[in-house]
């Protein structure tokens, strides 16, 4: 077991015997409270009321005391402090009952808190136990051996059967069957999975037996990695959170210096002793900043939570208010608004045959991660041409490769390199890419020194969930949606007319420094989310207000790169992580206008009124659980 699931497991442990404390000490503030009510209208005894009441007081106040002194030591003053002297006011006054109602609901509020808190942790726990513990291995005589699933090695063949949990990252070499990929990505349909598909530790097989091929270690997993990512992201603080921390540390200090004051006025203007301090306590917890401090973390952490459960992976509070607040989204085109899976559908070799031309592009192309060179090398490989050794290797970011093979120097790129090679065309040549470029066909071009031997035409086909999904997001409140791309401008507006972005928002040929460039130039205009791959648009991703990364799951740029992964590669995942994120704003703005409002109203109406202590108790205890409800309304979010 890994050191951070040893750990969390004990955090979690701790805040379960916390929880369960916490519950208990409720209990008896409760049990003293509702003795002590019942006697007092019975006509009980008057030491047995007392008695029970001083149950709740010690339930319910001796907690919040110790943690309030102990936090006085270190020089800071909290709200448990501010509850605690209106306890003790009311009872210094005569009004026993009313502090112990005080005390019981804020016991009870605590103890709910404490749980909503928790709730991103359980959700990290939940996917801890997607992984299991052990694996059959299938041994190199072609036995079975059970192990720990921690021991797994780099191409082990693991065994899975009907029903198991995968428990690695891996490659299928054997075996056909349809995968629960639910807790991963979010995809709620199971995935039909053959020979050379991906799977995902945590993912279900659903029938049939699976000979996986590991090509990922289990602590390195995409599973791990999620639970790595979620539990940063509780720990990071988005600005509504630090603003609402801040706000809460600072403004107890007004409220217990405003008490104390409005006592001395209070005392000032001839009012009785008793109902000064009466109405001081009052004070005291009307104006307590409870439901303010509350508000947003509950809001933020349950959206958390919410998204890890569908395969969406923000990194922490800020990642999830920002994308609410975006204005425009800007995405990669290749792999993210198309298929990315590129094949070769035109080869034309000039002055040389269609082997030659492809033995060369398909060794040049061999070492690039790239959709085009990929699929120049499957379609070599269809043709049973291997790629061939190369050297003097020399590549040009957005323009293409240049190398020695067989003693030769080649070429492969685009018309950028061209210029910068100083190659002229012929009119044979020119004619053809005109053919492309009219259609909207991307091509490669090959060529030795300042001569062009060929061309090959790549087709790439655009999404079949993008426009609609481009016209949910327009419709949920997107005001600009921007297409970058660095194929041409022949080839970009085919795709944008296909998906209704107008040319104006559609930027073609960019090098991925001019992407980022790009971007900063949107970020004047609003706020900015780049959606792409990221594994080619890592500067991209993090230049944004915002970076996405489609299909997160197995990249590890994308999960460092990006504020927000979608573990899933199909498109439409963006569309609940928009309105989740769009969702949490609203609900915190709620909170925090609810909090200041009744704040606000009871403050003015016990100092210029009259406000019995148990209807100030409710409403700042109740608003405190309203603000921590509405947050948690997130988990239930469809």
């Amino acid at each position: 077991m890994s050191t951070q699931s040893t750990n969390l497991i004990a955090q979690l442990e701790l805040e379960r015997k916390t929880l369960t404390r916490e519950a208990i000490l409720t209990g008896l503030t409760f049990f003293g409270l509702v003795v002590g009510v019942y006697l007092q209208f019975t006509g009980g005894d008057y030491f047995v009321i007392h008695a029970a009441f001083l149950v709740t007081y010690l339930a319910g106040g001796l907690p919040a005391a110790v943690s309030a002194l102990g936090n006085l030591r270190k020089g800071k003053l909290d709200i448990d402090l501010l509850m605690v002297l209106a306890a003790l006011a009311a009872a210094g006054v005569g009004e026993v009952r009313d502090g112990a109602i005080l005390l019981f609901l804020f016991s009870l509020a605590g103890t709910l808190e404490g749980y909503a808190m928790g709730t991103t942790r359980r959700a990290v726990a939940a996917l801890m136990k997607l992984r299991p513990d052990e694996a059959n291995v299938e041994q190199e005589n072609g036995q079975i051996v059970r192990i720990d699933a921690a021991l797994l090695k780099l191409g082990q063949v693991v065994i899975v059967k009907a029903g198991e949990r995968i428990p690695v990252d891996g490659e299928i070499i054997r075996g056909t069957s349809s995968v629960d990929q639910a807790p991963i990505t979010g995809e709620s349909v199971p995935v039909d999975k053959n020979p050379g598909d991906h799977v995902f530790a945590g993912s279900v097989n659903s029938y049939g037996v699976l000979a996986v091929t590991i090509t990922t270690l289990a602590e390195q997993s995409t599973l791990a990695r999620m639970i790595t990512l979620v539990t940063e992201a509780e720990a990071k603080r988005s600005p509504s959170e630090r603003f609402s921390e801040w706000f809460g540390s600072r403004y107890t200090i007004v409220v217990l210096v405003g008490s104390v004051g409005a006592l001395g006025v209070f005392i000032l203007i001839g009012m009785p002793y008793a109902e000064a301090f009466y109405k001081a306590a009052t004070l005291l917890v009307v104006a307590s900043p409870c439901a303010i401090v509350i508000s947003v973390p509950a809001a933020v952490l349950s959206a958390l939570a919410a998204a890890a459960k569908r395969g969406m992976l923000f990194k922490g509070g800020a990642a999830i208010e920002d994308f609410g607040n975006v204005t425009i989204i800007a995405f990669d085109k290749t792999g993210t608004l198309t298929e990315g899976k590129m094949s070769v559908s035109k080869l034309i070799a000039f002055d040389v045959s269609e082997e030659e031309l492809l033995v060369a592009a398909a060794s040049l192309e061999a070492e690039s991660e790239h959709p085009i060179a990929r699929s120049i090398v499957e379609y070599a490989a269809s043709c049973n041409i291997s790629p061939r050794e190369i050297t003097k290797t020399l590549t040009l970011p957005g323009r293409g490769i240049t190398a020695s093979l067989f003693g030769v120097d080649y070429w492969a790129g685009n018309k950028r390199l061209l210029t910068e090679l100083h190659v002229s065309l012929t009119s044979e040549v020119r004619t053809v890419l005109t053919e492309f470029e009219k259609a909207g066909t991307a091509y490669i071009l090959i060529g030795t020194k300042t001569v062009v031997i060929g061309c090959i035409a790549i087709t790439d086909s655009v999404r079949a969930t993008a426009s609609e999904t481009l016209a949910t997001l327009r419709s949920a409140g997107l005001q600009r949606i921007v297409m970058l791309t660095g194929d041409s401008k022949a080839v970009a507006h085919t795709i944008g007319a296909q998906l209704g972005i107008p040319p104006t928002d559609i930027y073609a040929e960019l090098l991925p420094e001019d992407k980022v460039a790009v971007v900063r130039q949107l970020r004047s205009e609003g706020m900015v989310a780049f959606v792409g791959d990221g594994v080619n648009d890592a500067a991209a991703l993090v230049t944004a207000h915002v970076g996405i990364a489609m299909g997160g799951a197995g990249s590890d740029v994308a999960l460092e790169a990006a504020d927000v992964a979608l573990i899933s590669d199909d498109l439409r995942s963006l569309i609940p992580a928009f309105r989740l994120a769009k969702k949490a704003n609203l609900i915190i703005k709620q909170n925090l206008i609810f909090a200041l409002g009744i704040l606000f109203v009871m403050v003015i109406v016990t100092i210029f009124f009259y406000l019995p202590l148990p209807l100030g108790v409710i409403g700042h205890e109740g608003g405190t659980l309203l603000v921590v409800a509405n947050g948690l309304r997130l988990l239930f979010m469809k």
